[in-house]
């Protein structure tokens, strides 16, 4: 989480969770990819200020359980509204790439139409279905099983069972907020 975008999407979908100070924002940050992509002090304050700038955030002082008063961080209505406008509209990066995608989805739950929910499911639906490989060999992806090096065709096996698993959370995902409509 390291770059700009996702780090205000996720920092805005917290803050929207509930107001909290710098250290509890950036341990939910921690927790929720920080063992992917550490976030730093340095990536943290300036993104948070950034925010603040566009009015989107906003800092308040409380008292801290010690003598020291503490900085609150409260998202705005304009930065609620921004989340749902990230939500309902992400990048094709935030679909693409799966880190930014699980950002994205551990807050989708604050889009209140399910209908947005569904279509932003659908377009990483479609990603995941349309052709891919690691490696090509004749200008095709190279399949799992005519893969001579063994760590190679480990990264396709295990590329190959999480994309399914994906794809048939997204299908009963999708079923559910937008079941087919029948003859009625």
């Amino acid at each position: 989480m390291a770059s700009g975008g996702d780090l205000g999407l996720t920092i805005l979908g917290f803050l929207n969770e509930r107001p909290m100070h710098g250290y509890e924002l950036k341990s939910h940050l921690a927790a929720l990819t920080g063992h992917l992509r550490p976030v730093s002090d340095g990536a943290l304050y300036p993104a948070i200020a950034r925010l603040q700038a566009k009015g989107l955030v906003e800092r308040h002082e409380e008292a801290g359980a010690a003598a020291a008063p503490r900085q609150v961080l409260t998202i705005t209505s304009a930065g609620h509204e921004e989340l749902l406008r990230r939500l309902r509209e992400p990048l094709d990066l935030d679909i693409s790439d799966q880190t930014r995608f699980f950002a994205l989805l551990a807050f989708l739950s604050a889009l209140p139409d399910p209908t947005d929910q569904a279509q932003v499911l659908r377009r990483r639906l479609a990603f995941l279905e349309a052709p891919a490989g690691f490696f090509r060999k004749d200008g095709r992806p190279v399949r799992a099983r005519d893969e001579p090096d063994p760590y190679r065709r480990g990264m396709l096996l295990i590329a190959r069972a999480s994309s399914q698993a994906e794809r048939e959370w997204l299908r009963h995902r999708i079923e559910e907020l937008a079941p087919p409509s029948g003859p009625g």
